[in-house]
């Protein structure tokens, strides 16, 4: 059995379309939309709305973590739009969702990123797309189950839940064989960024499934360039997948 995992597609559909070559099914952990590329500030809603220049000054205050600027900052620069933000963002969302569920290879499952709005997803899911969250599925034999979703930061992206929300999902699982997530549990190799030289948020319900569990692995993304890509917790093996939307290339697991 071979199942390839993306995560952190940030509007990568060109690479989406071939991510299951070779594989039996391909597993997404979330983050499809594309709001702003922080490698490259003239792509994602953001710069199509507000130019490059203004999206080099909203990454430098967020990469300060000046994070009550940056709202002013984009809240003085929605004013001068004269849209109202929800109906903008939310049209150029779906334009990306349909884009990239049409790229879905056949089977997926996925679950749904911080940057997700979960409510569009069943209109653009089509048949032989799974979206699962707080919930199991068998592959090959192996149980995966899947949460989905981030936990509430500064940045205040669309998907953010409270950490007892996301610990219900988490123990709603039970034991998996294969734990997946989007955020990486909370251990410091995890988390930090060293590119935007940050923490991002894990979780801690995540920590102490693994350690009561005991899953053969855990598999997560939202931290694009980590200090540590992978490692284990007991007989875990926890490993980030990798940021599809740079790199283009899913990670595998095969028995």
């Amino acid at each position: 059995m071979r199942i390839n995992v993306v995560s952190d597609v940030h509007g990568n559909a060109r690479d989406l379309a071939a991510a299951a070559d070779g594989a039996d099914a391909l597993v997404c952990l979330g983050d499809l939309v594309l709001f702003l590329d922080y490698a490259d500030h003239s792509r994602g809603i953001f710069p199509d709305l507000f130019g490059t220049e203004n999206a080099d000054r909203i990454v430098e205050l967020r990469t300060a973590r000046r994070f009550g600027e940056a709202r002013d900052f984009a809240a003085r620069l929605w004013a001068d739009l004269g849209v109202e933000p929800m109906t903008a963002i939310q049209q150029a969302v779906r334009r990306q969702y349909e884009e990239l569920f049409a790229a879905f290879p056949t089977p997926t499952y996925a679950t749904y990123g911080n940057v997700e709005i979960p409510a569009f997803w069943p209109e653009y899911a089509r048949p032989g797309t799974t979206v699962l969250d707080g919930e199991r599925v068998e592959l090959g034999g192996r149980v995966f189950g899947f949460v989905g979703g981030g936990l509430r930061t500064p940045m205040r992206t669309p998907y953010e839940i409270s950490d007892e929300e996301y610990a219900a999902k988490v123990e709603a699982l039970g034991e998996v064989d294969v734990l997946c997530s989007h955020i990486p549990p909370d251990l410091p190799e995890l988390t930090y960024d060293t590119v935007a030289r940050r923490f991002e948020r894990g979780s801690g319900a995540l920590l102490a499934a693994i350690r009561r569990t005991k899953p053969r692995y855990a598999l997560f993304g939202h931290v694009h360039q980590p200090l540590a890509r992978r490692m284990r917790v007991g007989r875990t093996e926890c490993v980030n997948v990798g940021h599809f939307a740079s790199t283009g290339r899913p990670w595998t697991l095969e028995w």
